[in-house]
């Protein structure tokens, strides 16, 4: 099953279980595909955002949900920083498994070495593939800084 049908799926279970928070946080999610989708016909892709888009969506989601969660806490809003935890803990559901420190460099050096990729110049070209397969899975900022590290050392 598709990822989009997965999610839909999801809120109508949410909608008959009368899980609020659930429920709401599914429609967020459906929402800002649906924006995507919407921006991608803009630019005509008739058939919408892809699957590694939906996930980017997600991973973006997450990220503002711990935030705010984060400053709720700061501000003593406890029942608020608990909210943006819940919702966020629903968005990970539909995110594939992180990969782990050791995968992430292992998967950098393995572009580097199949660009053959000698310098920071490289840097950019390294990401590019490396978002285009692990996309969703990956953390791309200590992905980054790894192929960094690879590329100094290289040159």
């Amino acid at each position: 099953m598709a990822l989009r049908e997965r999610i839909q799926e999801e809120m109508k279970t949410a909608l008959k279980a009368k899980d609020g928070v659930r429920l709401s946080t599914l429609r967020l999610i459906l929402a800002a595909v649906k924006d995507r989708d919407i921006a991608a016909r803009a630019e005509d892709r008739c058939e919408g955002c892809g699957e590694a888009e939906i996930f980017a969506i997600l991973q973006k989601l997450v990220k503002q949900r711990e935030e705010s969660a984060d400053t709720y806490e700061k501000a003593g809003r406890l029942d608020l920083a608990e909210r943006e935890r819940e919702e966020a803990a629903v968005v990970r559901e539909f995110l594939p498994k992180p990969m782990a420190p050791e995968e992430i460099e292992s998967a950098a050096r393995e572009v580097v070495a199949e660009l053959n990729a000698d310098g920071l110049k490289d840097m950019g070209r390294c990401m590019g593939v490396l978002k285009e397969r692990y996309a969703g899975r990956m953390d791309f900022s200590r992905a980054g800084a790894t192929i960094k590290t690879l590329l100094s050392n290289a040159a």
